[in-house]
């Protein structure tokens, strides 16, 4: 798994525990995480990629290319720090929470999780939100 930081003004921390979390989600989908790639960059850059390869002409905080192979993962997930940082303030939690939200929500993409219809979205959220208690448990030693 490789985390690219792109964006000049975005470092991650705990690595290794983003590693084992994104892993032990990916597994618990009854996936094998084979090669997932992580890229954070700025706005400016996703909204190309959004525009050049989806045809969507807006900025998006996650862009999440499929390359599975059966039950193997491999993806690469594009993320833009400007949106990440924007929508934690927008919805009042940390950059870090944000980012995880985020980071997740690509991996779920690979996963086979959609978000197009109101009930795929509901349904993302909740499992999103039972990833974010795994990463709480992993922080813990749990």
């Amino acid at each position: 798994m490789i985390l690219k930081e792109n964006a000049p003004y975005f470092h991650i921390n705990n690595k290794r525990k983003l590693k084992q979390w994104i892993k032990e989600s990916v597994v618990n989908e009854n996936y094998i995480p084979e090669g997932i790639n992580f890229v954070f960059d700025t706005d400016e850059v996703v909204y190309k990629v959004n525009v050049k390869f989806l045809k969507h002409d807006w900025y998006t905080d996650v862009i999440s290319f499929d390359y599975n192979k059966g039950k193997k993962i491999y993806g690469d997930i594009l993320i833009s720090v400007d949106r990440v940082m924007d929508n934690a303030k927008k919805f009042g939690v940390t950059m870090e929470m944000e980012m995880r939200r985020v980071m997740i929500h690509g991996v779920l993409h690979l996963c086979g999780y959609s978000d197009e219809t109101e009930e795929e979205r509901k349904l993302m959220k909740k499992t999103e939100d039972k990833y974010l208690c795994l990463w709480e448990k992993i922080m813990k030693g749990e």
